[in-house]
């Protein structure tokens, strides 16, 4: 069954429109060309409540003893990952 299955797959793969590739027109390349160009900044600013929301997050991190938890998280694991040793292990 799954030798069929597999078949049915491989034939699939070897018909199929995507396998065609495509080359972009002039065209496209210019207007690709253009948006990346453009600057990338954000459609507007924060609300009032999501300003307050973001400053209530730090409130509340900071009286819960967390702020700055992530960079320090961050850190641990960078260290962590710079120092492993058997299976994971980059040569």
């Amino acid at each position: 069954m799954n030798q069929e299955r597999n078949q049915e797959m491989s034939e699939d793969r070897e018909t199929s429109p995507n396998q065609d590739r495509t080359v972009p027109t002039p065209a496209t390349q210019d207007a690709e060309g253009d948006e990346a160009a453009w600057a990338h900044v954000a459609d507007r600013g924060p609300t009032p409540d999501e300003e307050r929301a973001a400053e209530e997050a730090v409130e509340s991190l900071e009286s819960e003893g967390r702020r700055g938890s992530v960079a320090e998280h961050y850190e641990q694991m960078t260290d962590i990952g710079a120092h492993v040793s058997g299976e994971g292990e980059i040569d």
